[in-house]
């Protein structure tokens, strides 16, 4: 296969899967849009084993947490509204550091991060969580 060829199939590949998703109705979430891209870019193969990669759960993480941020309506309320949006988009960092820990790369620097993001995320989320409960009805 020539070089030409080989760079007109490559631009296929990824160009087909990117003009679909460009092509799907703009109701769609912008986290699912870019899920499609990141897959269609080839970062979103799962391991040998059929395992999702670190790189998927983390993903996976973000489109969640969209998902979580877009179910929750906005009351006007600047407080609640924060400590609402904070909890998902908080419980996605939690996960992405937990994909990091399980890819067992092991960079130290890395490691240490994953473990504080989990920490202090994971206390933080309680803190909203009882904030809210605490000003339920106000």
């Amino acid at each position: 296969m020539s070089r030409a060829t080989r760079c007109l199939a490559f631009a296929l590949v990824v160009a087909t899967p990117l003009a679909s998703a460009r092509a799907q109705d703009a109701t769609q979430p912008a986290a699912g849009q870019a899920a499609m891209n990141h897959d269609a870019m080839g970062h979103g193969s799962a391991s040998p084993s059929g395992s999702p990669t670190a790189s998927q759960k983390m993903m996976q993480a973000m489109d969640t947490m969209h998902q979580a941020m877009a179910k929750e309506p906005m009351t006007g309320q600047p407080g609640l509204d924060f400590a609402r949006m904070m909890i998902p988009h908080h419980q996605s960092a939690i996960d992405m550091a937990r994909a990091y820990l399980d890819s067992a790369e092991g960079d130290p620097m890395l490691t240490r991060i994953s473990r504080d993001v989990i920490s202090s995320q994971e206390k933080e989320v309680a803190e909203l969580r009882a904030w809210i409960e605490a000003h339920k009805g106000q």
